[in-house]
């Protein structure tokens, strides 16, 4: 705006000059000189001195232009409230605080925001931002130590301002030196589970300086001091019930507090015990040694899930009661394998992860297996034939020895019935005589020669020989002379 009426006062001091050069003596030459201090306030003379000189009529409405802006229209209505404003950040001079956008904006869009501030006990509010906000956040700065501030952002657009958004409560410039920090034990981020009885010391170390102020809550209501103590330090919280009860399970909330700053942490707290007995069990059917049974869940289930039941069976004549399934899942089952013309009874326990139920639904009738005639008929098997003619499977082999000392053949035959043995030498049998040692144990057959002399060689054979056929197998022997040293021969 101030460059713009520059060119007006330059055109209005031309004008007159001009005058002045083509009248320098007459007299109506003065009355123009006052001319040049209206010319410079108002516009209107400008016109009547063009008909002299038309050639700077030009420049003349560009000088009135900027003198008549037009504003822009005004838009139909202003933005929506900003939302969701609080505190960032702050220490002992400034203030951080971050909004939302408004969720109407309208046609004409959004210029920009203003962060106004006001002391706690006036409204005597004021800008601390001397042009628009564009983004969502920021920096209220110095502010003095120990002040409380109220604080309100307002959208602005060509519409006007929008309603106000202000801290629901007025903020302490003073720096926080350590916000406060839950550390929640990490077997507390699940389910903690414990038994009625026992006694539950749970210790929820947190941070923060100055010291914070700390509070609990059971399902978002207060405690009952009755049952649950709490006992805060500066650096811990410790929730300590002497006797566990069922009524003690639910979602504690710790709360962590300093000045504007909170942090909180949530366990759950469940106190199981032993199930109840199924509700009912009952005999659905019977049939050869089997049992049908059925039964329906407990009414109890000791504040954890049911995970399983275990059946039991007793025979009338001894009472005794054995177990028949464990861990058992399903709502009925049959039992096998029961002996023919006894009596039983049945019950049923419930478990969860506490244990098995101390009492058990029994059946109210018996069942009983009846006896039935039944006639043993043996299976027909028809005998194998083992019978087989002699085989050697192990055959004897060529051997060589020496003159004096005792050697033995070996070999092996199979056979049904057993083979008679015979052992030959040159085709010759060799019969009882005692220089032969002839023995034969499962099969195993051998011929033991004492101490063969130069005449002892030759082809030995063992033949088998049963009803079915016979078998033969040979080897060769050869008996070598000693080595006698040339020492000797001398």
């Amino acid at each position: 705006m101030p460059s713009k009426p520059a060119p007006i006062k330059k055109a209005a001091k031309k004008e007159p000059a001009k005058k002045e050069e083509e009248a320098a003596a007459p007299e109506p030459a003065p009355e123009p000189a006052p001319e040049p201090a209206p010319a410079e306030a108002e516009a209107a003379p400008a016109p009547a001195e063009a008909e002299a000189a038309p050639a700077e009529e030009a420049p003349a409405p560009p000088a009135e232009e900027p003198k008549a802006p037009t504003p822009p229209p005004p838009a139909d209505e202003p933005t929506s409230v900003p939302l969701d404003l609080f505190v960032e950040d702050k220490n002992d001079t400034s203030v951080t605080i971050i909004w939302s956008q408004p969720e109407n904006i309208g046609p004409s869009g959004l210029d920009g925001y203003v962060i106004e501030v006001a002391k706690d006990g006036t409204d005597d509010w004021k800008a601390v931002n001397e042009d628009l906000q564009k983004s969502c956040r920021y920096i209220i700065k110095n502010q003095t130590t120990g002040d409380r501030l109220k604080i309100r952002v307002v959208a602005v657009n060509a519409g006007g301002r929008s309603p106000e958004l202000a801290l629901p409560e007025a903020v302490l410039v003073k720096e926080v030196a350590d916000r406060p920090k839950v550390r929640l034990p990490r077997f507390l981020r699940q389910r903690y589970v414990a038994y009625v009885g026992d006694k539950i010391n749970l210790t929820i170390p947190f941070t923060g300086k100055p010291k914070p102020v700390v509070s609990w809550t059971k399902n978002g209501g207060p405690l009952d001091t009755k049952r649950v103590n709490i006992r805060s330090t500066e650096r811990d919280s410790i929730l300590f019930i002497r006797a566990a009860e069922r009524e003690d399970s639910g979602v504690y909330e710790m709360s962590v507090k300093v000045e504007d700053f909170e942090d909180k942490a949530s366990l759950t707290l469940q106190i199981v015990e032993l199930p109840g007995p199924p509700a009912s069990v009952k005999i659905v059917d019977t049939w050869g040694f089997n049992v049908a049974l059925e039964w329906t869940p407990p009414t109890d289930n000791g504040n954890t899930e049911i995970t399983g039941y275990t059946i039991q069976k007793a025979d009338k004549k001894t009472g005794d009661w054995f177990t028949v399934l464990e861990h058992y899942h399903r709502l009925n089952a049959t039992i096998s394998d029961l002996i023919m013309g006894n009596t039983y009874k049945f019950r049923v326990f419930s478990e969860n992860k506490c244990g098995i139920s101390e009492g058990a639904a029994m059946t109210k009738e018996e069942a009983k297996i009846l006896k039935t005639g039944i006639d043993y008929k043996p299976p027909e098997y028809k005998e194998h034939d083992f019978s087989e003619a002699p085989k050697f499977t192990t055959a004897l082999s060529d051997r060589a020895t020496t003159v004096g000392y005792s050697t033995k053949l070996l070999c092996s035959v199979r056979g049904s019935p057993k083979p008679k043995i015979e052992w030959m030498k040159n085709q010759m049998i060799i019969g009882d005589d005692p220089k032969f040692r002839q023995i034969c144990v499962q099969g195993i057959c051998s011929l033991e020669i004492r101490k063969p002399g130069n005449f002892d060689g030759g082809v030995y054979t063992c033949r088998a020989k049963n009803d079915h056929g016979e078998a033969l197998v040979s080897c060769k022997l050869e008996v070598k002379q000693p080595v006698v040293a040339d020492a000797d021969k001398k």
